[in-house]
């Protein structure tokens, strides 16, 4: 059995139950289950989740409110669910704060595994194994620390912003294709991932360069994916 707490947030008694279940089996004994988006704030900042479910469609507060409200005070991992299928809403779902998107109905035991992929992320990332930080112009990655810095002040990155620069950083200089990209960070097949890339892509430039608009690291090789370059060297 394990320690791990896992927050499930749905206003539907039903989905509360097959959940609860569903995680039961793979091991999870502390749920914490909430039926509302205000109460859901509340807790997780009294009860500090290691994860939270997060249905979208809730009463007071929709999920994305919540999730905004609880990224301002916890980084960890959110899995969303929704009836939604459409493509604008999993990006608004990740634009705000999310890590993972799963659409209803859903198997409960995929969902329970993407817990589980979502955790041995947060587990990578407390005790990654030793590496040597990346220097990259006035950029430093510290791969053992999950921090980077430029020019010696801290960046606040996501875990998944992180991953991507840290993972561009190890290839420095080569092209790397969306679909690569997104089957290395995320571990899924790629099918249909080209807004998901662009929308992390646009939040990590905002953070690491002078000028998003006219960026000087991480580069755009139209038609092939990104590249993540040394300004000083090109």
């Amino acid at each position: 059995m394990n320690e791990y707490k896992i927050m499930i947030v749905d206003d539907e008694p039903d989905i509360l139950e097959l959940l609860e279940k569903s995680l039961a089996v793979e091991g999870f004994r502390h749920i914490i289950k909430i039926d509302n988006g205000l109460s859901a704030v509340s807790s997780c900042k009294e009860l500090q989740p290691d994860v939270i479910i997060l249905d979208v469609m809730l009463p007071g507060l929709d999920g994305y409110e919540v999730c905004k409200r609880i990224r301002a005070f916890s980084h960890c991992p959110i899995l969303f669910l929704s009836s939604k299928n459409d493509e604008l809403d999993k990006i608004l779902g990740l634009a705000v704060g999310g890590d993972d998107y799963v659409t209803k109905p859903f198997s409960p035991k995929e969902v329970a595994f993407r817990v589980k992929a979502q955790l041995r992320r947060v587990e990578y990332r407390q005790h990654p194994l030793k590496e040597q930080s990346i220097k990259v112009g006035a950029l430093n990655i510290d791969p053992e620390g999950c921090r980077v810095t430029k020019d010696g002040k801290e960046i606040e990155l996501t875990a998944r912003e992180f991953e991507i620069l840290q993972y561009m950083a190890q290839n420095i200089g080569r092209v790397i294709s969306r679909e690569r990209l997104y089957e290395t960070v995320w571990g899924e097949d790629s099918y249909g991932c080209d807004n998901t890339i662009m929308v992390h892509i646009r939040h990590l430039r905002e953070k690491i360069e002078n000028n998003p608009a006219y960026p000087k690291y991480l580069i755009t090789m139209k038609g092939l994916g990104y590249k993540l370059v040394n300004p000083h060297e090109t």
